[in-house]
């Protein structure tokens, strides 16, 4: 792993140059914004201090992890990583920095998971849990009900059947399930079993539980009897 002075390339000024780009490019209200990528961070440097991670190489790939979302700015930007890549030249970062930050880009996220692929370094573990848990709990709640209401789509359908949950990545970047309840199960209470730090295993658990606790009233207030039934089997699996 390589190992890089705190703050070598990092100053205050790139820092705040850096999040302004990203604040542009991440300007939609819909999960994906810049408000999550300042979460993420200091979930990020939370999590780096407490198993001992690189924290300039840790924030740079927080704040550049989602400028070539495939959902953003489609599958071509995600497998190149063109914004990415431009803001890490625009502000001098050194090679084996940009090498490693663009590394863990291209090797984080729920779909990349799907394919087997995972971050190698310690500092792409620790900035994927902290990306993955903001997917879950009350925020992760809040972020699909806003996704759900950027694409016009229903939060719960009751009377829709609980879906086989999505074991592929190519199934998950379609997105076919027709409400966003589904999406707790095909991803979000996955999550805390793929955690890859003790601080990120501690976080999600905390965040399944009010996920758990939100979806069982849910489905009471609804009668949702069969969502009931999806909700209790997961549990039972997690035991």
């Amino acid at each position: 792993m390589i190992s890089i002075t705190h703050h070598a390339t990092l100053n205050e000024m790139n820092v705040r140059e850096i999040r302004k780009d990203v604040a542009e490019l991440l300007n939609k209200d819909d999960g994906h914004g810049f408000d999550h990528v300042l979460r993420v961070g200091r979930l990020a440097l939370r999590f780096a201090e407490k198993e001992g991670a690189n924290t300039e190489v840790v924030e740079l790939a927080t704040l550049l992890h989602d400028v070539d979302d495939y959902k953003l700015f489609g599958e071509d930007s995600a497998h190149s990583l063109p914004n990415a890549t431009t803001l890490l030249e625009k502000y001098n970062t050194l090679p084996e920095v940009k090498e490693q930050v663009l590394g863990i880009i291209a090797t984080m996220g729920y779909n990349k998971y799907l394919d087997g692929i995972r971050p190698g370094t310690l500092e792409g573990r620790v900035v994927s849990d902290a990306d993955m848990c903001d997917a879950i709990g009350a925020e992760g709640i809040l972020r699909t009900h806003a996704y759900a209401l950027s694409k016009g789509n229903m939060f719960f359908n009751p009377d829709l059947p609980p879906e086989r949950a999505i074991k592929n990545a190519a199934s998950y970047r379609a997105g076919s399930s027709g409400h966003s309840v589904q999406h707790f199960f095909d991803k979000l209470l996955i999550i805390p079993s793929i955690m890859m730090t003790a601080a990120g295993q501690e976080e999600a658990q905390k965040r399944e539980k009010i996920m758990v606790d939100f979806l069982e009233e849910l489905f009471r207030e609804q009668s949702a009897d069969e969502w009931q039934e999806k909700l209790l089997s997961h549990r039972m699996r997690a035991r």
